[in-house]
């Protein structure tokens, strides 16, 4: 019977083959790839801590021999006023004289100084022929250096012709000046608030009694000399039997 084939001998190797060695553990397993190495892990942020920002790139460098920018042009000076002697002040000038103190022009606004004499005639006058039926504002402004240390100030509107004027009359601190609650109906609570804070007197005001402030209140805010810090505290300790409302 002939001899059958060892499955467990060793092949055999072609001429010039290098000998296999199958307990070689070459021989039975491929190579193992090379493990990538992980990048450590980044610290945790302590609790409470701001996030990080973003990194930024940096601003590109100016370019070598660019031009220095020009210098910011300088600021325009206020328009001064100018004085007025239009068609207006004409008007004016021929009804009332020397009632016209001044007249000027600033930023577009027309201002008359009046005479407090005629005050409440020149009003009557500036709402039933000149149509300026709108008293938008009634103010005061202090001036205590000036012998007539207040302005009080009229700023007026004319629906009918678009327009504003500003009138303004001097009053000394202890004269009075009419009342054109009667002109302007707007004018009742407004000379109330200027003479609650300024102490001007509106001579047949209706009810010339404070608006803003307590009735007990000493004094007027916003005279400049007030020391208003000394009366607010005053009138806590009086009122509400505490040192400070501060």
């Amino acid at each position: 019977m002939p001899n059958e084939p060892d499955d467990k001998q060793p092949p055999v190797n072609a001429p010039g083959d290098k000998p296999v060695n199958e307990a070689s553990p070459a021989a039975q397993k491929p190579p193992a790839a090379t493990p990538a190495v992980a990048a450590p892990p980044k610290p945790p942020a302590a609790a409470g801590a701001p996030p990080v920002p973003p990194a930024t790139k940096p601003a590109a460098p100016a370019a070598a021999g660019a031009p220095p920018k020009p210098p910011a042009p300088p600021k325009e000076a206020p328009p001064k006023p100018e004085p007025l002697d239009n068609d207006l002040v004409k008007r004016y000038k021929n009804c009332f004289g020397e009632g016209i103190r001044e007249a000027w022009i600033d930023r577009k606004q027309s201002i008359l100084v009046v005479d407090a004499a005629q005050y409440e005639e020149i009003a009557r006058y500036t709402r039933d022929v000149e149509q300026f039926n709108l008293l938008a504002d009634l103010t005061a402004v202090d001036w205590p250096r000036r012998e007539k240390r207040f302005d009080v100030v009229l700023n007026l509107y004319s629906f009918a012709k678009n327009e504003r004027l500003r009138i303004k009359v001097h009053v000394g601190e202890k004269e009075q000046i009419s009342s054109v609650a009667g002109v302007w109906s707007t004018a009742n609570w407004l000379e109330r608030e200027v003479w609650d804070m300024f102490g001007i007197v509106f001579a047949g005001h209706p009810n010339l009694t404070r608006i803003l402030l307590p009735d007990e209140w000493q004094g007027f805010p916003l005279r400049k000399d007030y020391d208003i810090l000394t009366q607010d505290i005053a009138w806590i300790r009086e009122n509400l039997g505490i040192e400070s409302g501060q």
